[in-house]
């Protein structure tokens, strides 16, 4: 009897067939989400019934959910971040999850790099000056000559150290384990987390969540950036006090940010009424290419653990 599987994203296969292909060749037993939406707890539930595999989104996956498929062998997460899931009980149950990280390390590192010209050059600015017919010109600022901070030196934090050295960009990072060998290597200076705060014209965050060492970018810590520094969030929403950096920026602490994470999704908080963030919504792993090979490797992952 054949094995079945649940695909839990509606957009699967949105741009190119071969993950359809894929399982259509494998000889699996397959159905995917058709109801054009996330699926909430209950339709998990409903869905996963009698299947052995999930290709899953950011849908729910906790306790409750993983108790009422008992069929379920694995978990195949399209992305990087598995807070959907709960690991404890899918450990106690003996399933198998997956994900696909390195996937997802180029378009985010582009996505930051992007945000920094948009900001400093003020072109998301003058876009919407421009789309409501005011013909409005803000001087910009260059990013030759200046300090990139990188906190969170992991895969992607690392790729968008290594394209700012490119770019002849002086760089300071922080990690709680950081590559020694490596930042030698590629002219990274390492230093610690106030000095990266008191120093970087532009502080880029790619940290991982740590229980051991947890991090929020608060008051605090924007009182040590410098006067007109910029701040770029691509990692998580907790990782930012945003009330904290709604008041930076309103006070003209700081000069601009640039988020696509945030507390609480979809955001619609203070921050949407300045003119000096650029926002996006959680997109930074979304291009065409990226998309794809995610669902490529999910599905690859799947068929070799069922």
């Amino acid at each position: 009897m054949s094995k079945k599987i649940f695909v839990a994203l509606t957009t699967f296969a949105q741009y190119g067939q071969e993950p359809v292909e894929r399982l259509e060749k494998s000889g699996f037993d397959f159905t995917v989400n058709k109801l054009g939406r996330r699926l909430v707890k209950e339709e998990v539930i409903q869905y996963g019934q009698g299947c052995q595999g999930i290709i899953a989104g950011v849908e729910p996956y906790d306790a409750d959910v993983i108790d009422q498929i008992p069929s379920l062998e694995c978990i195949s997460r399209v992305g990087v971040g598995l807070d959907n899931i709960d690991l404890r009980k899918a450990k106690e149950k003996g399933l198998i999850i997956c994900n696909t990280p390195d996937v997802v390390i180029q378009p985010v590192a582009e996505m930051a790099v992007a945000m920094m010209f948009d900001m400093l050059r003020r072109l998301s600015f003058h876009t919407l000056k421009m789309c409501s017919k005011q013909w409005v010109k803000k001087a910009g600022n260059m990013l030759c000559g200046k300090t990139v901070g990188i906190l969170g030196l992991g895969r992607i934090g690392r790729r968008v150290a290594e394209m700012m050295r490119k770019l002849d960009l002086e760089v300071r990072g922080y990690d709680v384990h950081p590559d020694q060998d490596w930042a030698k290597k590629n002219g990274v200076s390492l230093v610690g987390l106030d000095d990266v705060l008191s120093t970087a014209d532009i502080l880029s965050l790619h940290l991982a969540s740590d229980k051991d060492h947890p991090f929020v970018l608060g008051s605090a810590e924007i009182s040590k950036m410098k006067d007109g520094a910029m701040l770029i969030n691509l990692a998580r929403g907790q990782f930012v006090d945003e009330q904290a950096l709604y008041d930076a920026l309103k006070e003209e602490k700081l000069a601009g940010a640039a988020l696509d994470v945030y507390s609480r999704e979809p955001y619609d908080g203070p921050l949407c009424g300045l003119d000096s963030v650029i926002l996006t919504p959680h997109v930074a792993t979304l291009t065409k290419e990226s998309r794809l090979q995610m669902e490529v490797e999910a599905t690859g992952n799947l068929m070799k653990n069922l």
